[in-house]
């Protein structure tokens, strides 16, 4: 421990203060822009970072039915879930067909550029 007890933030201050003052002042300002470069690469990466879910997690849950249940109402059950189910597929085919028409913009985009 006797190593760092010789570090003392003052001191490397005063030690980079005086590495400075000996730099050209071209040197200072090709430093200025190459701070200025990474820091705005690391924050793109930083902010690019989070990604919101694509997906919304769904809980199904199965319904209990009697084992005694007649065909009747087995097809009024499905009658009633029938709407519900048609909804829900035509909500994740418009999803599928928006996500298709997204590859294709950028495909053609691509393909305008020669790529």
């Amino acid at each position: 421990m006797n190593f760092f007890s010789r570090m003392s933030p003052w001191r490397a201050y005063k030690d980079l203060r005086a590495f400075l003052a000996t730099r050209e002042r071209y040197e200072l300002r090709f430093l200025a822009l190459a701070m200025a470069v990474t820091g705005c690469l690391v924050y793109a990466f930083v902010h690019d970072s989070h990604v919101e879910p694509e997906y919304k997690r769904e809980i199904v849950y199965v319904e209990q039915w009697s084992a005694d249940r007649t065909d009747a109402q087995i097809r009024a059950q499905q009658a009633i879930d029938a709407p519900i189910k048609a909804k829900r597929m035509a909500e994740m085919q418009a999803a599928r067909d928006k996500q298709q028409a997204a590859f294709k913009r950028a495909d053609d985009q691509l393909t305008r550029w020669g790529l």
